[in-house]
């Protein structure tokens, strides 16, 4: 039977019953360059596929198009008009005026500060107060009214499941996702391809396209390049095929709906270009460059890159040079940076740096502090946008298609992957580098890791005094005595620190199973750093689990170290108790973790009021980066931390509303917890002056890397989207989809962790890590915790090997995941360059290196167009609205004015 019989027929067996829309017809012959077979959608446009799941949420704006899908070796879409004839274009002109970020009705009549160094600071980049072309919507003057709703809607449905940004009665998002999975599983079940058309098509797939089809390929694509990518050198088109669309109104909604939610995407991808530049974070270039595009003049954008490093060469091989020396060797204050003078003092929550110490005369240091009133104005623009209709309807949309994109994608270019990792010598999933983007040190080990050695710890050191009792000194073997336990008796049942069916949902049982033996006197003798034996125990496994990482020579983690802000000094017993132990890995970066805690220390009186968390958290960086020499541990130890992360139970309830009228730090002494908003804020803010201050003084800088969206309200993901360069966990975008969208087009990066979540708060099956990889989000795998959800003795490749199997996970998106890892990781350009390639940092397929990460440039070639496509269709529909208005305007003033001649 002819393939395209075939597949209508099951077609219509399993889309009885719907309503009548076009038939997929599929050619018998497989696609070759000459010859391309081509899907073809013939109005009324309906469909019983995937992609048509979001009908019920968007069906006031259904319109009958005209569109073709052809799979072909051409570039991205031609432009043309519903006759085939080519679509006149007209020159983009650049609007003049500059429209303000915010309404002048959110931060009374003079607007917010805009946020400036009182004088010009070389290679600081100018705050974007304005967007260079007008993005004003229909929701202007309602920001703040909407944004206030959606806070309050947040504090009175805390305890509700299900968040309170959805409208399941009008926009059913979750029972359409599970209806399309049945569906899909439905498909997979009854259709059962020949065995014949299975061999021959992956012939076909197999063929290797000759030079005339290639020289053909390459003068189709100059004519489909669009205008605002044509300035831009386009890399050498790779050979595989493509799914492209052509006709009018190409995303499905009506040209109207098009441009108000294209302005919506603009203005937040505009909102979080201001706040990462300014925090000297990373920014995609990508969509820097689309950014561009729409301005009067490029973006100062990447002004900041890294201090250059030594360019590693092509051929190189994949291991970078291992130092000779310690890095902790050097401990000579004499030998380290001199003392610049500087004061520091925090002032509203944000550190101030002048330049003389203890001087009335001394004046404001010139660095970008950041504004409040323009961070709440900007949070208040964020929250109206992601609860928008329209907007929510095109970004459900533009997700779904790219969900069916990818999966024509692989249909299509399947083999040619395979065949393309095949060809690469000695190279496969196992010794491509991986890096644990999400893991903490407290629980980096498993329990039969940390068992051992517990055990090996009672007979070596069973005299030795480990903790303080009453004033009394106990011993090791003592402290084991008063639980009636030897070694003997010990295992991993009894240690019970293994998470189970009871901490679903209890995050309080789950913080429990830190504790061996339910006894938190272990869990301060064994995995802490500050205790009577100055964190020995805990610097010796630290050490075991380093070794094993080098061990595996791909394999490296960026592990999570406490700093609580209760008193002054912990970064001092932090470094020392690092330089001290000598716990240092070429493997191994650090992340700084942040408990929100706050509302429990200030109740056990140990801090008065938020403002003197904050000072013990940043005062101490900010000392040792004015005189390096006044703290020579913490200056070493900090060369290998790269970022900050905030940590707690999302889903704890939040009582206060983050606004204007919300008390200052220094102000903030209620028994509640500040909400997750706050703390984020403050932590970039400070981190923003203490980056451009070390940047000033040579040194590298800091990234904040929160957790966000594992549970808990939508605004975590609205300030995770403004402020960090980095999440982990982003479960909840799931259930957003103009956040997911816009995280998708600003490719931040997502550490997930299924096993984590699956004992937590989402059940394996249900987690969207497969979905959010189909669509191109920026997603890698970590561990999390592996004493509590890990059995062997490599963590990371376990989360690797349940993923593979539950979700049938393709070799190829095996090594995306791994590389994915490594691009969002905090290891420095040069490590990144020996693993990656020397061309990592480009864009498209020249970034990739398929000898060193064995993705196919097919698959790299495919993420960068299909991005560029994205964003080309929003910033061509702004570019195009905002041309019809100047050509309005225009017209209205060719005729003269009335009494002239």
């Amino acid at each position: 039977m002819p393939a395209d019989l075939l597949l209508a027929g099951r077609r219509s067996q399993l889309c009885r019953g719907a309503s009548p829309g076009p038939v997929w017809v599929l050619s018998p012959r497989c696609p070759t360059m000459r010859q391309s077979s081509s899907i073809r959608a013939t109005a009324p446009l309906s469909l019983c596929w995937p992609l048509r799941s979001s009908d019920s949420l968007c069906s006031s704006s259904n319109r009958s198009t005209d569109g073709k899908m052809s799979s072909s070796s051409s570039t991205s879409s031609s432009t043309t008009d519903g006759q085939g004839k080519p679509k006149p274009k007209s020159p983009f002109r650049k609007r003049g005026s500059l429209q303000s970020t915010t309404s002048p009705d959110l931060c009374g009549a003079s607007g917010p500060k805009p946020l400036r160094p009182q004088r010009s600071l070389p290679g600081t980049p100018v705050s974007l107060t304005h967007y260079p072309i007008d993005l004003r919507t229909s929701m202007e003057e309602k920001y703040k009214e909407i944004a206030q709703e959606l806070f309050t809607r947040s504090m009175a449905e805390s305890e509700m499941r299900s968040a309170p940004y959805e409208f399941p009665e009008d926009s059913p998002i979750e029972q359409l996702e599970e209806r399309r999975h049945r569906l899909e599983r439905q498909i997979s079940q009854d259709i059962k391809l020949e065995p014949e058309i299975l061999l021959r098509a992956k012939q076909d797939f197999m063929k290797i396209d000759s030079a005339a089809d290639l020289e053909l390929m390459k003068e189709q694509s100059v004519d489909t390049v669009d205008d605002g990518f044509k300035g831009r050198e386009m890399p050498m088109e790779r050979e595989y095929q493509r799914v492209s669309i052509s006709g009018e109104e190409k995303c499905g909604v009506p040209f109207t709906d098009l441009v108000d939610a294209a302005k919506c995407v603009v203005k937040a991808l505009f909102i979080r270009e201001k706040y990462i530049n300014r925090s000297m974070q990373s920014f995609c270039k990508t969509t820097t460059h689309a950014l561009q595009d729409l301005g009067m003049k490029p973006l100062d954008l990447r002004v900041y890159d890294d201090i250059p490093e030594t360019p590693v060469d092509a051929d190189a091989p994949v291991h970078p040079p291992v130092s000779e020396t310690h890095p902790y060797d050097n401990q000579d204050p004499k030998n380290m940076p001199p003392d610049t003078g500087y004061g520091c003092k925090m002032v509203d929550g944000v550190v101030r740096v002048y330049t003389k110490k203890n001087n009335m005369e001394s004046t404001e240091l010139d660095l970008p502090y950041p504004d409040l009133k323009e961070y709440i104005a900007d949070m208040n623009v964020m929250m109206a946008l992601i609860i928008n209709g329209p907007v929510k309807s095109f970004c459900y949309r533009r997700l779904q298609y790219l969900s069916s994109k990818f999966q024509m994608h692989i249909l299509l270019n399947e083999m040619k992957e395979l065949a393309a990792q095949k060809k690469v010598p000695h190279r496969d999933f196992y010794n491509i580098r991986k890096v644990d983007t999400h893991i903490h040190a407290s629980s980096c080990m498993n329990q039969k890791h940390l068992l051992r050695f517990i055990k090996r710890a009672m007979k070596k050191y069973p005299g030795e005094i480990v903790h303080i009792e009453r004033g009394r000194g106990q011993t090791l073997k003592e402290v084991f005595e008063t639980m009636n336990l030897t070694a003997f008796d010990l295992s991993v049942d009894t240690l019970d620190m293994h998470a189970d069916r009871n901490t679903f949902h209890r995050f309080d049982k789950f913080n429990a199973k830190y504790n061996p033996i339910g006894e938190s006197i272990l869990r301060e003798i064994f995995i802490k750093t500050d205790n009577h034996v100055e964190g020995k125990y805990f610097a010796h496994i630290i050490k075991e689990v380093m070794f094993d990482l080098e061990e595996s020579k791909y394999q490296n983690s960026e592990l999570r170290l406490s700093i609580y802000g209760r008193s002054r000094d912990e970064w001092d017993k932090l470094a020392q108790w690092a330089v001290k132990h000598r716990v240092y890995s070429d493997n191994v970066r650090w992340l700084i973790q942040v408990p929100r805690l706050f509302d429990v220390y200030h109740t056990k009186k140990q801090l008065a009021n938020f403002q003197e968390m904050l000072e013990n958290i940043f005062l101490p960086l900010f000392e040792v980066t004015i005189n390096p020499r006044s703290h020579p541990e913490l200056h070493l130890f900090l060369e290998h931390v790269v970022g900050f992360d905030s940590v707690d139970d999302e889903s704890k309830p939040e009582h206060h509303i983050f606004n204007l009228d919300s008390p200052l730090p220094a102000n903030w002494t209620e028994e509640d917890n500040p909400p997750y908003s706050y703390y984020l804020y403050y932590t970039y803010a400070n981190m923003t002056v203490l980056n451009h201050l070390r940047r000033r003084r040579g040194f590298h800088t800091f990234v904040l890397r929160p957790h966000c969206g594992e549970a808990g309200p939508i605004h975590h993901l609205v300030s995770g989207f403004m402020l960090s360069e980095n999440i982990s966990h982003g479960l909840l975008l799931r259930k957003a989809p103009v956040l997911q969208y816009l995280y998708y087009l600003a490719q931040i990066g997502i550490a997930m962790s299924p096993l984590s979540n699956n004992s937590l708060f989402l059940s394996y099956h249900r987690n969207p890590l497969p979905e959010y990889l189909s669509r191109g989000l920026m997603v890698s795998l970590s561990t999390d915790d592996p004493l509590q959800f890990h059995f062997t003795k490599e963590p990371l490749m376990e989360e690797y090997s349940i993923a593979t199997q539950v979700w049938k996970l393709s070799s190829c998106d095996m090594c995306e995941l791994a590389r994915n890892s490594v691009l969002m990781s905090g290891f420095s350009h040069k490590a990144k360059s020996y693993w990656l390639g020397p061309s990592y940092s480009k864009e498209g397929p020249e970034s990739n290196d398929i000898r060193r990460t064995n993705v196919p440039d097919i698959r790299v070639a495919y993420r960068s167009e299909t991005l560029s496509e994205e964003l080309n269709l929003i910033t061509h529909a702004v570019r195009t609205e905002e041309l019809d208005t100047i050509d309005e305007e225009d017209s209205l003033s060719m005729g003269p004015l009335p009494g002239q001649r």
